[in-house]
């Protein structure tokens, strides 16, 4: 995976209670907002630097927003970061640009974002892309997975974060850990090093499982077999409890999908945003 020494500065937009919203930007056509997950260091770049330029060359305005607490966005250190403030922000973010509605592609936590705003907001969604989304289990599952647990040990250790232990959380991100650069890791330790320890001591994403009927729009569900992040009996529970939705589970594939699997992720994204 090819990436940048550092995070690169984008675009900057006020959402209000002093706080800030850094974001990518690229395309012109009908909007898709690009959801991160969760994570040290994490950021709508380091999730989707592979993706949203091509879909932005398939004719679509693509914005990739860092939520608060994340990227180059706002960190209050006071806030609690739970599902509903992160979602606030985000649909905050969308009508600073003055979006009706909207395409929505998350995953992990940006996908429980995604699927809140779903249920709240059906007006707004057109169609949705998630990608092994939180939110669809009990808090002890979720802090059963190794992957998780790797993740609060980096987060927690009293000596404090560092290379090593950001390498070892995502030698279980991917099923292939070599495509891991040490860029990205790089990038991320920078964002990791302005998080205050409230975007993760405070984060609660409740269970959504029972809502998803809720969903009225089409969705594409994209999960991997190996994710020790997100148990894959997700996909079932999504394509049990979603009206319209279509999922594809990929073999030697770990948590983020659309780096695995970057060229399908992004060819069976753009055809499923394009379908009338």
């Amino acid at each position: 995976m090819q990436t940048s020494p550092e995070v690169p500065h984008g675009k900057t937009l006020s959402i209000g209670e002093n706080l800030q919203m850094h974001y990518h930007e690229a395309g012109e056509g009908p909007p898709v907002i690009f959801v991160h997950g969760s994570g040290p260091g994490g950021s709508g770049w380091s999730n989707f630097q592979g993706n949203f330029k091509e879909l932005a060359d398939e004719g679509f305005r693509c914005l990739v927003p860092d939520l608060i607490g994340y990227g180059h966005s706002s960190k209050p250190a006071d806030a609690e970061y739970s599902l509903q403030f992160l979602t606030d922000g985000l649909l905050a973010f969308a009508d600073a640009l003055e979006l009706k509605a909207f395409h929505l592609i998350g995953n992990s936590l940006g996908g429980a974002i995604c699927i809140r705003i779903a249920i709240d907001h059906p007006e707004r969604v057109k169609r949705m892309v998630l990608m092994a989304p939180g939110g669809l289990e009990a808090r002890e599952v979720y802090m059963g997975m190794k992957g998780i647990r790797s993740m609060l040990r980096a987060i927690f250790d009293p000596e404090g974060l560092n290379l090593s232990s950001m390498r070892k959380v995502f030698s279980k991100q991917l099923f292939e850990p070599a495509i891991i650069s040490e860029n990205l890791l790089q990038q991320r330790m920078s964002i990791a090093e302005t998080q205050p320890q409230a975007v993760f001591s405070t984060s609660r994403v409740p269970n959504q499982s029972d809502e998803l009927h809720q969903i009225n729009c089409p969705v594409l569900g994209f999960w991997g077999n190996d994710d020790q992040f997100c148990p894959v009996s997700g996909a079932q529970t999504l394509a049990e409890k979603i009206g319209d939705i279509r999922m594809v589970r990929f073999s030697r594939c770990g948590h983020w999908v659309m780096v695995e699997k970057q060229k399908i992720f992004n060819r069976m994204t753009s055809d499923f945003l394009k379908e009338k």
